[in-house]
């Protein structure tokens, strides 16, 4: 049976949204250096790539995956631009993998991107305005579709009984562990060096993720106010929250066929994944459901999985599942994740895959999962091996 293997897998550094290094930067700008690079380092001849496949959020309309193809020389390529929210990296990966398997391609760059910073603001005609963006679904009080700290937060905390204080642990945890990283070079095997101009017309190298606080204690977490102090119990605050962030990234899908014939690196084996709808109520639960489903799937238990990515767009998000799953935290998230590192939509679950892929390398094979969901009630998961 045909295998779908991952041959490269790389991002951006993450940007802090509005005022940080990529505040200005276009997405084609973060998009290309990652086709590049992936295309580059997976060895994979260019007219074997059939497709690229990139996720997008906010922006709307065109095809960023077309005029990346374009722009990084992949003229052949048409470009397929995917939106499942906050899950739609992993997705695109999931499509990838379908079409390598399925035998009909050869090789597919998938990932994402989020230009958070210069994304337009949709405008109605009738009210010039009123700043508009469609909705992911029909709002009810509780489960606003333009509000996720209540729809995806406070919700995963109520529902699965987490304090605040479960919380603000978490999110402290994750600026520890990401800052650790960033000290120790973690990223350095994944991160694509970006020239961004300043506006003094000079250039300077963006490398490092911006977004983890080093100022970030527990004292600091506890003062900060709620997002909702009219809501009894409300929980949920800017620091136990993910970041507006700025990043790419991308991974290169190859048959195993061609990775036989042309002795191409095989990081990982994508060994399945999927993705599912729930009640909005229920979206920072409807990971849990994703995970399930993807285990189930490829016929694997909790305990079969080495290393965990579970996004915290908000803490209780990670915080649920592991409770629900009954998962070691110690194997979950080790260099942090949205509260810390950030949470570039439409390109974090392309993140999560690619420095889980490399993690698993270092530590010399193992399987990881990585899983988010998505406004709306929908998440993903996606279940890869790396051989010893």
């Amino acid at each position: 049976m045909v295998e779908a293997i991952v041959t490269s897998a790389v991002r951006t550094a993450i940007g802090t949204a509005f005022k940080g290094s990529l505040a200005h930067t276009q997405p084609d700008v973060l998009t290309v250096p990652v086709i590049t690079a992936a295309l580059k380092e997976s060895g994979v001849a260019p007219d074997l790539v059939d497709d690229v496949i990139l996720a997008e959020s906010l922006h709307g309309g065109g095809d960023i995956a077309r005029f990346s193809a374009i722009e990084a020389g992949l003229t052949h390529v048409p470009g397929l631009a995917v939106n499942r929210h906050c899950a739609g990296g992993l997705s695109s990966v999931l499509l990838a993998a379908a079409g390598v398997r399925g035998g009909g391609e050869r090789s597919i760059i998938a990932g994402g991107v989020q230009s958070s910073s210069t994304a337009p603001v949709l405008r109605l005609r009738e009210d010039p305005g009123t700043a508009w963006l469609f909705q992911s679904h029909r709002p009810t009080p509780d489960a606003p579709a333009d509000d996720m700290s209540v729809t995806v937060g406070w919700n995963a905390a109520r529902l699965s009984g987490i304090s605040r204080e479960d919380q603000d642990a978490w999110a402290l945890r994750s600026h520890r562990r990401a800052l650790a990283a960033i000290e120790k070079g973690v990223f350095a095997d994944e991160i694509v060096p970006l020239p961004v101009p300043a506006a003094d017309g000079t250039v300077r190298i963006f490398d490092t993720d911006e977004h983890p606080r080093a100022t970030t204690d527990a004292a600091k977490l506890a003062s900060l106010r709620v997002l909702h102090p009219e809501i009894p119990g409300f929980s949920v605050t800017a620091g136990n929250a993910s970041g507006i962030n700025d990043a790419a990234a991308a991974l290169m899908i190859t048959s195993s066929d061609v990775v036989d014939a042309d002795g191409l690196p095989a990081l990982a084996t994508i060994r399945g994944g999927a993705s599912v709808g729930a009640d909005p109520v229920r979206t920072g639960l409807a990971v849990v459901d994703a995970i399930r489903k993807a285990l189930s799937r490829t016929g694997m238990a909790v305990t079969d999985i080495d290393l965990w990515e579970i996004n915290e767009a908000f803490a209780s998000v990670p915080i649920a599942a592991c409770r629900t799953l009954n998962l070691d935290e110690d194997r979950v998230n080790p260099f942090g994740s949205g509260c810390s590192l950030g949470h570039p939509v439409a390109a974090t679950g392309a993140r999560m895959l690619t420095t889980l892929v490399h993690e698993l390398g270092r530590r010399g094979g193992g399987t990881g999962l990585a899983a988010m969901c998505a406004g709306g009630g929908m998440a993903s998961a996606v279940i890869v091996e790396v051989g010893p």
